[in-house]
């Protein structure tokens, strides 16, 4: 069996972060693992409240993590502060995990901060050149880039722009535009592809970022190529979000309960 890590927050919602990450890895039939960063006072209305943990203790959990369950490959999400990013970026390294998935969180659905301005140019000059994927939306792309990103084309150039940056690709993410379809845009050193699909129309996404990173990162530990994972990591999302339980009484979450595909050819 296969393992993955998630380095992510708490979400005591059950929506999104380390809940979100290792149902979406049991899902795909991935052994989970987890380094907890964070830990949220949340539900679908929004964030009341967070708390990082101490830097040495998730330094420690990664360590543990990495020494005795190796993961086929790694994602992180919610980080929070800049001593956290450094911490996790040193622990990426020393351990060289393979298959990293960066999930740039800075923003909850709920429109609550999850990380500190000060950690946001670290996320690009020490996280970014270590990872094989990085999932920014439309924001979290405009200020790793330090460009306007509200096109289709806007968006190609921001995912090159990642390239330069270091990351070996970049899956920019367009569900904050304003169309009947949501396109979203890989960007590889070969080709730019974009991945459209019809818009559902409901308030049940949140937790969509950190499950789309995970579903991801639990097709490059399975071995798919990445233009596959990604593939499979957007159906899945799309038919979790369409079976959404309806639960709550804000932006709900998914249902992670949805089998994923067959894979799909890249």
């Amino acid at each position: 069996m296969k393992v993955a890590l998630t380095i992510a927050g708490s979400d005591s919602g059950g929506g999104a972060g380390i809940q979100a990450d290792l149902k979406t890895f049991h899902q795909f039939g991935i052994f989970g693992t987890s380094v907890i960063t964070a830990v949220t006072a949340q539900n679908t209305l929004g964030v009341r409240a967070w708390e990082p943990l101490p830097v040495g203790l998730v330094a420690a959990q990664l360590d543990a993590v990495a020494e005795d369950l190796p993961p086929a490959a790694a994602k992180t999400g919610m980080l929070g502060t800049a001593e956290l990013v450094a911490a996790v970026a040193a622990g990426i390294a020393r351990h060289t995990l393979p298959h990293y998935v960066l999930d740039p969180v800075m923003i909850a659905t709920s429109g609550d901060r999850l990380l500190d301005a000060d950690a946001e140019r670290l996320i690009a000059t020490r996280l970014v050149p270590l990872a094989a994927l990085v999932t920014p939306n439309l924001e979290e792309a405009r200020i790793l880039t330090e460009e306007e990103v509200g096109s289709l084309e806007q968006m190609e150039r921001a995912g090159r722009a990642l390239l330069r940056m270091g990351a070996r690709a970049a899956l920019v993410k367009g569900g904050h535009l304003r169309s009947d379809e949501v396109t979203d845009v890989l960007a590889t050193d070969r080709a730019i592809r974009r991945f459209p699909r019809p818009r559902l129309r409901t308030t049940s996404t949140h937790g969509t970022g950190c499950t789309l990173s995970s579903a991801i990162a639990a097709g490059l530990a399975l071995g798919r190529p990445l233009e596959q994972a990604v593939a499979d990591a957007l159906d899945f999302v799309h038919r979790a979000i369409a079976a959404a339980p309806r639960l709550g009484s804000g932006h709900g979450p998914l249902n992670h309960f949805v089998p994923p595909a067959r894979p799909t050819a890249p």
